[in-house]
Protein backbone atom coordinates (compact mmCIF):
# COMPACT_ATOMS: atom_id res chain seq x y z
CA UNK A 1 0.00 0.00 0.00
CA UNK A 2 1.30 3.60 -0.89
CA UNK A 3 1.81 6.02 1.58
CA UNK A 4 -0.42 8.11 0.90
CA UNK A 5 -2.80 5.88 0.64
CA UNK A 6 -2.54 4.61 4.18
CA UNK A 7 -2.32 8.15 5.47
CA UNK A 8 -5.65 8.79 4.20
CA UNK A 9 -6.78 5.04 5.31
CA UNK A 10 -5.80 6.19 8.65
CA UNK A 11 -7.35 9.98 8.48
CA UNK A 12 -10.43 8.22 7.48
CA UNK A 13 -10.91 6.05 10.37
CA UNK A 14 -10.34 8.62 13.31
CA UNK A 15 -13.24 10.67 11.85
CA UNK A 16 -15.41 7.84 11.76
CA UNK A 17 -14.46 6.27 15.47
CA UNK A 18 -15.28 9.61 17.68
CA UNK A 19 -18.70 9.37 15.20
CA UNK A 20 -18.98 5.93 16.10
CA UNK A 21 -18.41 6.35 19.83
CA UNK A 22 -20.97 9.23 19.72
CA UNK A 23 -23.63 7.23 18.55
CA UNK A 24 -23.14 4.69 21.48
CA UNK A 25 -23.69 6.93 23.64
CA UNK A 26 -27.32 7.14 25.30
CA UNK A 27 -29.66 9.91 25.04
CA UNK A 28 -29.45 12.55 27.68
CA UNK A 29 -32.55 11.63 30.01
CA UNK A 30 -35.03 14.14 30.29
CA UNK A 31 -37.29 15.46 33.13
CA UNK A 32 -41.13 16.61 32.51
CA UNK A 33 -41.86 19.23 34.77
CA UNK A 34 -45.19 19.94 35.27
CA UNK A 35 -46.27 23.38 37.45
CA UNK A 36 -49.62 24.74 37.48
CA UNK A 37 -47.90 28.55 37.85
CA UNK A 38 -45.55 30.34 35.96
CA UNK A 39 -42.57 30.90 35.87
CA UNK A 40 -42.87 34.41 36.78
CA UNK A 41 -40.93 35.09 40.34
CA UNK A 42 -40.37 30.93 40.49
CA UNK A 43 -36.84 30.85 40.27
CA UNK A 44 -36.57 30.58 43.96
CA UNK A 45 -38.18 27.18 43.61
CA UNK A 46 -36.54 26.38 40.59
CA UNK A 47 -33.01 26.63 42.28
CA UNK A 48 -34.09 24.67 45.06
CA UNK A 49 -35.01 22.06 42.39
CA UNK A 50 -31.93 22.53 40.55
CA UNK A 51 -29.85 21.82 43.85
CA UNK A 52 -32.11 18.43 45.00
CA UNK A 53 -31.15 17.12 41.69
CA UNK A 54 -27.62 18.62 41.42
CA UNK A 55 -26.87 16.60 44.72
CA UNK A 56 -28.10 13.26 43.45
CA UNK A 57 -25.66 13.73 40.49
CA UNK A 58 -27.41 15.38 37.73
CA UNK A 59 -26.83 19.00 36.07
CA UNK A 60 -29.26 20.47 33.91
CA UNK A 61 -27.71 20.73 30.38
CA UNK A 62 -24.62 18.68 31.48
CA UNK A 63 -26.00 15.22 32.04
CA UNK A 64 -30.29 15.75 32.02
CA UNK A 65 -32.36 17.86 30.10
CA UNK A 66 -35.52 19.34 31.54
CA UNK A 67 -38.77 20.46 29.63
CA UNK A 68 -40.87 22.73 31.31
CA UNK A 69 -44.76 23.13 31.26
CA UNK A 70 -46.44 25.97 33.19
CA UNK A 71 -50.01 26.13 33.37
CA UNK A 72 -50.43 29.84 34.17
CA UNK A 73 -52.90 28.93 37.16
CA UNK A 74 -55.21 27.49 34.27
CA UNK A 75 -55.60 23.80 35.90
CA UNK A 76 -57.39 23.19 32.46
CA UNK A 77 -54.66 23.18 30.58
CA UNK A 78 -52.62 20.67 32.94
CA UNK A 79 -53.81 17.29 31.36
CA UNK A 80 -53.08 18.79 27.73
CA UNK A 81 -49.71 18.86 29.28
CA UNK A 82 -49.08 15.95 30.68
CA UNK A 83 -50.36 13.83 27.74
CA UNK A 84 -47.37 15.60 25.60
CA UNK A 85 -45.11 14.58 28.32
CA UNK A 86 -45.89 11.05 27.75
CA UNK A 87 -45.82 11.26 23.78
CA UNK A 88 -42.31 12.92 24.13
CA UNK A 89 -41.31 9.86 26.58
CA UNK A 90 -39.54 12.03 29.27
CA UNK A 91 -37.68 9.86 31.66
CA UNK A 92 -39.32 11.29 34.71
CA UNK A 93 -42.60 13.80 35.59
CA UNK A 94 -41.74 16.55 38.37
CA UNK A 95 -45.55 17.73 39.01
CA UNK A 96 -45.54 20.15 41.60
CA UNK A 97 -47.57 23.40 42.39
CA UNK A 98 -50.50 21.24 44.27
CA UNK A 99 -52.47 18.58 43.80
CA UNK A 100 -53.61 19.03 40.04
CA UNK A 101 -50.49 18.54 38.32
CA UNK A 102 -49.59 15.30 39.78
CA UNK A 103 -53.30 14.29 39.22
CA UNK A 104 -53.01 15.31 35.77
CA UNK A 105 -49.60 13.21 35.62
CA UNK A 106 -51.04 10.32 37.02
CA UNK A 107 -54.04 10.10 34.32
CA UNK A 108 -51.90 10.31 31.56
CA UNK A 109 -49.43 7.35 32.40
CA UNK A 110 -49.10 4.76 34.62
CA UNK A 111 -45.42 3.96 33.55
CA UNK A 112 -43.37 6.95 33.07
CA UNK A 113 -42.00 7.43 37.33
CA UNK A 114 -43.62 10.47 38.46
CA UNK A 115 -42.18 12.95 41.47
CA UNK A 116 -44.74 15.07 42.88
CA UNK A 117 -45.10 17.87 45.51
CA UNK A 118 -48.36 18.60 46.80
CA UNK A 119 -50.08 20.19 50.27
CA UNK A 120 -52.92 17.76 50.40
CA UNK A 121 -52.56 13.73 51.13
CA UNK A 122 -51.77 12.03 48.21
CA UNK A 123 -53.47 8.86 50.06
CA UNK A 124 -57.05 10.37 49.66
CA UNK A 125 -56.51 11.92 46.25
CA UNK A 126 -55.54 8.44 44.81
CA UNK A 127 -51.62 9.41 44.09
CA UNK A 128 -50.16 6.26 46.23
CA UNK A 129 -51.48 3.31 48.19
CA UNK A 130 -49.58 4.24 51.19
CA UNK A 131 -47.21 6.57 52.49
CA UNK A 132 -44.93 4.12 53.44
CA UNK A 133 -45.57 2.09 50.27
CA UNK A 134 -46.48 4.19 47.28
CA UNK A 135 -47.09 1.15 44.70
CA UNK A 136 -47.37 2.37 41.36
CA UNK A 137 -45.53 4.90 39.42
CA UNK A 138 -46.12 7.94 41.85
CA UNK A 139 -43.96 9.39 45.06
CA UNK A 140 -42.87 12.26 46.29
CA UNK A 141 -43.19 15.45 48.93
CA UNK A 142 -45.93 15.81 50.95
CA UNK A 143 -45.73 19.63 52.77
CA UNK A 144 -48.58 20.83 55.11
CA UNK A 145 -50.43 23.90 54.28
CA UNK A 146 -54.32 23.41 55.74
CA UNK A 147 -53.09 21.29 58.43
CA UNK A 148 -51.29 24.38 59.34
CA UNK A 149 -54.39 26.51 59.13
CA UNK A 150 -55.53 26.56 63.01
CA UNK A 151 -51.52 27.02 63.68
CA UNK A 152 -51.50 30.49 61.52
CA UNK A 153 -54.87 31.74 62.87
CA UNK A 154 -53.89 31.22 67.02
CA UNK A 155 -50.63 33.32 65.69
CA UNK A 156 -53.08 36.02 64.14
CA UNK A 157 -54.92 36.16 67.09
CA UNK A 158 -52.01 36.44 68.88
CA UNK A 159 -50.78 39.61 67.07
CA UNK A 160 -54.36 41.11 67.02
CA UNK A 161 -55.90 39.63 70.54
CA UNK A 162 -58.67 41.75 70.05
CA UNK A 163 -59.98 40.71 67.17
CA UNK A 164 -63.73 39.38 66.62
CA UNK A 165 -63.92 38.89 62.54
CA UNK A 166 -61.44 37.25 60.28
CA UNK A 167 -61.97 37.44 56.36
CA UNK A 168 -60.44 33.86 54.14
CA UNK A 169 -59.31 34.24 50.59
CA UNK A 170 -59.62 31.00 48.62
CA UNK A 171 -59.01 29.91 45.32
CA UNK A 172 -62.30 28.34 43.81
CA UNK A 173 -60.28 25.97 41.08
CA UNK A 174 -58.51 23.80 43.89
CA UNK A 175 -61.22 22.54 45.51
CA UNK A 176 -59.63 19.79 47.67
CA UNK A 177 -57.66 22.71 49.17
CA UNK A 178 -60.14 24.91 49.84
CA UNK A 179 -62.74 22.80 51.61
CA UNK A 180 -59.84 21.51 53.83
CA UNK A 181 -58.40 25.56 54.46
CA UNK A 182 -62.01 26.79 55.44
CA UNK A 183 -62.93 23.47 57.45
CA UNK A 184 -60.20 24.21 59.32
CA UNK A 185 -60.21 27.81 59.77
CA UNK A 186 -64.07 27.04 60.94
CA UNK A 187 -63.23 24.83 63.00
CA UNK A 188 -59.94 26.62 64.85
CA UNK A 189 -62.01 29.95 64.84
CA UNK A 190 -64.73 28.55 66.24
CA UNK A 191 -62.51 27.42 69.52
CA UNK A 192 -61.48 30.94 69.95
CA UNK A 193 -64.95 32.39 69.04
CA UNK A 194 -64.01 34.46 65.64
CA UNK A 195 -66.29 34.22 63.30
CA UNK A 196 -65.20 33.52 59.59
CA UNK A 197 -66.20 35.50 56.53
CA UNK A 198 -65.26 33.39 52.83
CA UNK A 199 -64.08 34.94 49.67
CA UNK A 200 -63.41 33.40 46.41
CA UNK A 201 -60.91 34.48 43.70
CA UNK A 202 -59.17 32.47 41.09
CA UNK A 203 -57.02 35.40 39.40
CA UNK A 204 -56.22 39.04 39.91
CA UNK A 205 -59.75 40.45 38.84
CA UNK A 206 -61.37 38.56 41.11
CA UNK A 207 -58.58 38.92 43.94
CA UNK A 208 -59.53 42.70 43.22
CA UNK A 209 -63.24 42.64 43.50
CA UNK A 210 -62.56 40.31 46.93
CA UNK A 211 -60.99 43.35 48.72
CA UNK A 212 -63.62 45.87 47.62
CA UNK A 213 -66.19 43.13 48.84
CA UNK A 214 -63.62 42.95 51.91
CA UNK A 215 -63.77 46.55 52.79
CA UNK A 216 -67.90 46.74 53.25
CA UNK A 217 -67.56 44.18 55.53
CA UNK A 218 -64.63 45.11 57.23
CA UNK A 219 -63.35 42.44 59.03
CA UNK A 220 -60.32 42.81 61.78
CA UNK A 221 -57.70 40.92 59.43
CA UNK A 222 -57.41 38.68 56.48
CA UNK A 223 -55.98 34.90 56.14
CA UNK A 224 -54.89 34.29 52.88
CA UNK A 225 -55.34 30.56 51.81
CA UNK A 226 -52.54 28.58 49.92
CA UNK A 227 -52.02 27.79 46.53
CA UNK A 228 -49.35 28.99 43.89
CA UNK A 229 -52.22 31.35 42.47
CA UNK A 230 -51.50 33.39 46.12
CA UNK A 231 -47.55 33.33 45.50
CA UNK A 232 -48.23 34.39 41.92
CA UNK A 233 -49.88 37.40 42.60
CA UNK A 234 -48.03 38.01 46.43
CA UNK A 235 -47.13 41.90 45.36
CA UNK A 236 -50.65 42.65 44.29
CA UNK A 237 -51.91 40.98 47.14
CA UNK A 238 -49.29 42.85 49.58
CA UNK A 239 -50.01 46.20 47.55
CA UNK A 240 -53.98 45.51 48.64
CA UNK A 241 -53.87 44.74 52.20
CA UNK A 242 -51.40 48.00 52.45
CA UNK A 243 -53.87 50.10 50.60
CA UNK A 244 -56.67 48.75 52.80
CA UNK A 245 -55.05 48.40 55.68
CA UNK A 246 -55.47 44.91 56.97
CA UNK A 247 -53.72 43.08 58.83
CA UNK A 248 -52.81 39.49 56.74
CA UNK A 249 -51.29 36.48 57.33
CA UNK A 250 -49.87 34.12 54.69
CA UNK A 251 -49.45 30.44 54.20
CA UNK A 252 -45.58 30.80 52.58
CA UNK A 253 -42.55 33.56 53.20
CA UNK A 254 -42.90 34.78 49.73
CA UNK A 255 -45.60 36.71 50.19
CA UNK A 256 -44.14 38.41 53.47
CA UNK A 257 -40.97 39.21 51.46
CA UNK A 258 -43.21 40.90 48.85
CA UNK A 259 -44.69 43.13 51.95
CA UNK A 260 -47.40 41.23 53.60
CA UNK A 261 -47.44 41.27 57.16
CA UNK A 262 -47.18 37.77 58.70
CA UNK A 263 -46.38 34.12 57.46
CA UNK A 264 -45.99 30.95 58.59
CA UNK A 265 -46.02 27.46 56.76
CA UNK A 266 -43.99 24.52 55.23
CA UNK A 267 -40.12 25.65 54.06
CA UNK A 268 -41.42 25.05 50.58
CA UNK A 269 -38.02 25.38 48.42
CA UNK A 270 -36.60 23.16 51.02
CA UNK A 271 -39.55 21.06 49.74
CA UNK A 272 -38.56 22.08 46.40
CA UNK A 273 -35.25 20.64 47.17
CA UNK A 274 -36.50 17.67 48.03
CA UNK A 275 -38.39 16.88 44.67
CA UNK A 276 -35.22 17.68 42.83
CA UNK A 277 -33.33 14.74 45.42
CA UNK A 278 -36.11 12.00 44.82
CA UNK A 279 -36.08 12.90 40.95
CA UNK A 280 -32.51 12.24 40.45
CA UNK A 281 -32.96 8.89 42.55
CA UNK A 282 -35.15 7.68 40.06
CA UNK A 283 -33.19 9.38 37.33
CA UNK A 284 -30.52 6.53 39.22
CA UNK A 285 -33.31 3.55 38.69
CA UNK A 286 -35.32 3.88 41.86
CA UNK A 287 -38.85 2.98 41.45
CA UNK A 288 -41.38 5.23 42.81
CA UNK A 289 -43.53 1.95 44.44
CA UNK A 290 -40.12 1.49 47.00
CA UNK A 291 -39.36 5.53 47.83
CA UNK A 292 -41.64 6.42 50.43
CA UNK A 293 -43.65 9.85 50.34
CA UNK A 294 -41.45 12.15 52.07
CA UNK A 295 -43.63 14.40 54.51
CA UNK A 296 -42.03 18.19 55.55
CA UNK A 297 -40.91 18.76 58.55
CA UNK A 298 -39.67 22.21 58.60
CA UNK A 299 -41.64 24.83 59.22
CA UNK A 300 -41.23 29.17 59.82
CA UNK A 301 -42.58 31.98 61.03
CA UNK A 302 -41.40 35.11 59.25
CA UNK A 303 -42.70 38.66 59.95
CA UNK A 304 -42.28 42.02 57.95
CA UNK A 305 -42.24 44.60 60.87
CA UNK A 306 -41.78 47.43 58.09
CA UNK A 307 -45.24 46.39 57.22
CA UNK A 308 -46.72 45.90 60.57
CA UNK A 309 -45.58 49.96 61.17
CA UNK A 310 -47.62 51.06 57.97
CA UNK A 311 -50.74 49.08 59.26
CA UNK A 312 -49.68 50.45 62.59
CA UNK A 313 -49.23 47.77 64.56
CA UNK A 314 -46.71 46.17 67.80
CA UNK A 315 -45.94 43.15 67.55
CA UNK A 316 -45.75 41.31 70.13
CA UNK A 317 -41.79 40.46 71.59
CA UNK A 318 -42.64 37.13 72.20
CA UNK A 319 -43.98 36.90 68.56
CA UNK A 320 -40.99 38.29 67.34
CA UNK A 321 -38.69 36.12 69.63
CA UNK A 322 -40.24 33.28 67.97
CA UNK A 323 -40.01 34.25 64.40
CA UNK A 324 -37.79 32.10 62.03
CA UNK A 325 -36.67 35.80 60.36
CA UNK A 326 -37.47 39.28 60.70
CA UNK A 327 -37.64 41.72 57.91
CA UNK A 328 -37.01 45.26 59.01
Amino acid sequence: MRRREFITLVGGTAAIWPLAARAQQPAMPVIGFLNIASPDGFAPRLRAFRQGLKEAGYIEGENVAIDYRWAENQGERLPAFAADLVRRQVSVIAASGGSLPAVAAKAATKTIPIVFGIPEDPVRIGLVESLARPGGNATGINFFTAELVAKRLGLLRELLPGAARVAVLVNLDNVALLRSTVQELEEAASAVGLKVQVLPASNGREINSAFVNLMRERPDALFIGPGPLFVDRRIQLANLAARYVIPTVFAVRDNVEAGGLMSYGTDVNEAYRQIGAYTGRVLKGAKPADLPVMQSIKFELVINTQTARLLDLDVPSTLLARADEVIE
